[in-house]
């Protein structure tokens, strides 16, 4: 009888905490541009899969690193840019590693967190200064 009890109360422990999905796939951020997080070895990165606009206006070309610190990497294109790096876990759900931001070609520390199955958060911080964006899941 004993047995039989605590098998149901695992189950019930399972049910009232759903396992966490995981962030592997593609997501969409609100400007419509499109992120594929991949596992690298142990860790997560990420890497920009589409851009919103997809055609810079100023060129009519793809957009390009052209804030990257390196000009020989300021003629690179966006799309395909790790911009997730070594993100690895640091507790259920969440990874801590460096974020690479194609606004001003520095890399961060950040976090990437999921918030459910269909939506996760990326998080950077510069000294005191912090920002985010969520991301909801496309597959």
């Amino acid at each position: 009888m004993r047995i039989i009890l605590g098998l149901s109360f695992c189950v019930l422990l399972m049910a009232a905490h759903p396992a966490v999905a995981s962030p592997v796939g593609l997501w969409r951020a609100k400007d419509g541009g499109q992120i594929r997080v991949a596992a690298c070895g142990k860790a997560l990165c990420g890497f920009v899969a589409t851009t919103v606009p997809r055609i810079d206006p100023q060129t009519g070309r793809p957009p390009v690193d052209k804030h990257n610190p390196d000009p020989a990497r300021r003629t690179r294109p966006l799309v395909g840019i790790m911009i997730l790096i070594g993100m690895n876990a640091d507790g259920p759900g969440q990874w801590s590693g460096q974020l690479y931001n194609d606004d001003d070609g520095r890399i961060y520390a950040g976090h990437l967190k999921e918030l459910g199955p269909r939506a996760i958060r990326i998080e950077g911080c510069s000294g005191a200064l912090c920002g985010g964006e969520e991301l909801t899941r496309i597959k």
